[in-house]
C-alpha cells in the first residue's frame, strides 16, 4: 500500500540513482532462511543521483548508550493499531516496534528470520515455519503455533476486510504441525508469499489477547504482541507512548520509552524538531529540508525508500477512460519542476512506476530492458494538445484530490492542474484534510467524484511485483477497476515463478504494459528522509522502519 514523505501514501513505497546491490531476496524452492542470511545491503554512504541535492546513507551512527525516553514526530494519528489494517505510515511506524512477524525485513531491505527461526520450502507449494521457543507476549503468555495459525487466519477472513488479504490469495491452509511449527499450503507456487511474511501480513499476536479485546482490539489497551516495546498510554488526538518490554526475546531496547506525537501541520512538525520538542521523525516535509540542514540542531539523512511518486488514476469511467487523455496529461506534466519544488530537490524524475532498487536481484540485461521505452518524462505540449483534440476531450473536467499534508501532495496536485490547463482540460482540486487522506485507500466513498490523487507508493518487499500486482483485476489498489486477462495471467505467472530470471522477465512485460496503458502516471523516485537531533542516533535510514523494530535501536548519541 503507499508512501509519502509526510503523508499517507499507500500501504506499501526508491529512488533514483544506483540500485541496491544485488540481494538474495526471492524465496526459492527448498530455500532456507537462517540467522546467517546473507545480504548485500542498501546503497553505501555517499551514493547520490547525479546533480542531486541529496546523498544516501546506509544508516545512522550506532547508539552509544541508553535513554530514559525519546519523542518522535508523526504526521497523523493511526486510525487503528490492529495489524490487519496496518497498511500506511502512521500505523506501521508505531506498530513495527510492538508487533513482530514470522520473518523480518532488515535495514538492508533483505529478509531474515523473525519469530520463525527457520523457514523452509520442501516443495513449491509448501512453507514450513519453525518458531522460536520461549517467546513471550506482552500479556505474559508464551507464543505457540496456535497463535500463529490464528493471527494469519485473521488476514484471510473476508469478514475482517484485511488490508493484507491479497497476500494470502494463494493460501489453501495454515495448520499447526508441531508445538512450535506451522505449515502453509499454497494452491500454486507463490514467490512473494514468504517475503510478505516480513511485513504486517506476517504479524503474530496472542490469540487469547485478541479474543479478549474483541472489536476493541487495536484501539487501545494491550496489543499482546512480542516486540521490544509494548503499548503504553494512548492519548487520543495527542500521542502514543510505548514502553520497553523487559521480557523481549531479542536485543533489549536502548530507550525505556518512545513517545509518538501527532503533529499534522508540517510547520508545527518541523518547529518541534528544531526546538527539541521532538527528537526525530521520518517523512520530513520536503519544504523544510534546507531549514533542518541549516538549523544546527541535528542531521537530516536520506536512505533507500523503494518509493515512487505517482498520480493515481482512480476512475476510468469518464474522460480518463481514454488512454490518450492519460498520455496527454503525462506529456504536459513538469516533472523536473515538481522534483525541485515538491521534493526539495531530493528525488529524480522517472517514467517508471517501479524503482530501480526493486530490480536489484534481476540479471543486468533485464534491469536494462525493464526501463527501456517507458513513459516519456520530457514535456511535449504540442503532442499532448493533439492527443486531447483527437480524443475529443477539450474542455472536459477532471477532479484531483489535494491535501495540506505536505508539498509532495499539494504541489503535485497543482502541477497536474497546471498541466491540464495547458492542453485544454479543466482540472479542479478537491482539498482533503491530512487525517482523512488515508481514507482514499480504504473507502470507495472517499474516492467518489475524484479522478486522480497524488500517491507515493512504497514497496513492502524488494520486488517490482509488489507494485505491478496492483493492476490485477480486483487488486486492493486497483481503484480504477482496470481489467485485462492477459495482464492478470502475467501477474499469476510471475508470482508462481520460483526462478528469478523467469520472474523478472515476466515482470518486465508487466512494467511495459503498465507504462503503455499509463495505469498510474509516474513522476519521480524519492528517498526516505529521517531527521535526528544531536541527542539520539541509531534509527535506520531505509524504508525498513515500517516493519523492522527500529525504535529499539535508537539510543543516546554520546
Amino acid at each position: 500500500m503507499p508512501d509519502p514523505q509526510d503523508r499517507p501514501g499507500t500501504r506499501r513505497s526508491p529512488r533514483r540513482r544506483p540500485a541496491l546491490a544485488a540481494a538474495a531476496l526471492a524465496a526459492a524452492v527448498l530455500a532456507t532462511f537462517t540467522l546467517a542470511t546473507a545480504c548485500s545491503g542498501p546503497p553505501k554512504a555517499g551514493d547520490a543521483a547525479a546533480g542531486s541535492a541529496y546523498r544516501l546513507s546506509a544508516g545512522t551512527p550506532p547508539a552509544q548508550g541508553d535513554l530514559d525516553s525519546f519523542t518522535w514526530a508523526v504526521y497523523a494519528e493511526p486510525p487503528t493499531l490492529d495489524y490487519i489494517s496496518a497498511f500506511d505510515y502512521p500505523q506501521n511506524t508505531v506498530l513495527s516496534n510492538v508487533c513482530e512477524s514470522l520473518m523480518r525485513w532488515t535495514p538492508q531491505l533483505t529478509p531474515a528470520p523473525g519469530l520463525a527461526e527457520k523457514a523452509t520450502s520442501p516443495d513449491p507449494t509448501t512453507w514450513v515455519y519453525d518458531l522460536r521457543p520461549g517467546v513471550r507476549f506482552h500479556d505474559g503468555g508464551v507464543m505457540t503455533a496456535d497463535d500463529v495459525v490464528y493471527s494469519l487466519g485473521r488476514q484471510m477472513n473476508p469478514d475482517n476486510a484485511a488490508a493484507w488479504a491479497q497476500q494470502f490469495q494463494n493460501v489453501s491452509t495454515i495448520t499447526k504441525t508441531g508445538l512450535l511449527q506451522v505449515t502453509v499450503k499454497l494452491t500454486q507456487p507463490d514467490s512473494q508469499f514468504n517475503q510478505y511474511m516480513a511485513t504486517a501480513a506476517g504479524v503474530v499476536a496472542s490469540k487469547a489477547g485478541i479474543e479478549a479485546a474483541g472489536k476493541d482490539y487495536g484501539t487501545g489497551g494491550s496489543l499482546d504482541c512480542t516486540g521490544p516495546f509494548r503499548l503504553g498510554t494512548w492519548i487520543k488526538g495527542q500521542s502514543i507512548e510505548l514502553r520497553r518490554f523487559d521480557e523481549y526475546w531479542g536485543a533489549r531496547a536502548k530507550s525505556a520509552k518512545a513517545v509518538f506525537r501527532f503533529l499534522t501541520d508540517p510547520s508545527a512538525r518541523v518547529n518541534a524538531l528544531l526546538s527539541g520538542e521532538a527528537d526525530g521523525g521520518y517523512l520530513i516535509p520536503t519544504e523544510s529540508y534546507e531549514r533542518l540542514r541549516a538549523g544546527g540542531t541535528g542531521t537530516l539523512y536520506f536512505g533507500e525508500g523503494l518509493s515512487t511518486v505517482n498520480v493515481n488514476v482512480t476512475s476510468m469511467q469518464g474522460v480518463l477512460g481514454d488512454v490518450r487523455v492519460r498520455k496527454a496529461l503525462s506529456l504536459a506534466l513538469d516533472r523536473s519542476g515538481f522534483v525541485r519544488a515538491g521534493l526539495g530537490g531530493a528525488g529524480s524524475v522517472t517514467g517508471s512506476l517501479t524503482t530501480r532498487a526493486a530490480w536489484a536481484a534481476a540479471p543486468e540485461h533485464l534491469r536494462t530492458e525493464a526501463f527501456e521505452g517507458l513513459t516519456p518524462t520530457t514535456p511535449d505540449l504540442e503532442q499532448a494538445k493533439a492527443l486531447i483534440k483527437e480524443a475529443g476531450a477539450t474542455g472536459k473536467t477532471l477532479t484531483v484530490a489535494t491535501s495540506p499534508i505536505g508539498q509532495d501532495v499539494s504541489l503535485l496536485a497543482t502541477a497536474v492542474q497546471a498541466a491540464g490547463a495547458k492542453i485544454g482540460l479543466d482540472v479542479r482540486l478537491r482539498t482533503i484534510a491530512p487525517n482523512a487522506f488515508t481514507a482514499l485507500f480504504t473507502d470507495p466513498k472517499a474516492r467518489e467524484g475524484i479522478d486522480l490523487f497524488p500517491e507515493t507508493y512504497y514497496d513492502s518487499i524488494t520486488d517490482p511485483l509488489d507494485l505491478l500486482g496492483n493492476f490485477r483485476t480486483g487488486a486492493y489498489q486497483n481503484f480504477a477497476s482496470y481489467s485485462d486477462p492477459g495482464y492478470d495471467d502475467l501477474v499469476k505467472k510471475a508470482a508462481a515463478a520460483t526462478d528469478p530470471t523467469e520472474r523478472f522477465t515476466l515482470e518486465a512485460q508487466l512494467q511495459r504494459t503498465a507504462s503503455e496503458q499509463l495505469l498510474w502516471i509516474p513522476v519521480a523516485e524519492w528517498p526516505t528522509a529521517v531527521f535526528l537531533n544531536k541527542r539520539i542516533t541509531g534509527a535506520p535510514t531505509t524504508i525498513s522502519y515500517l516493519y523492522y523494530p527500529w525504535a529499539a535501536d535508537v539510543g543516546a548519541a554520546r
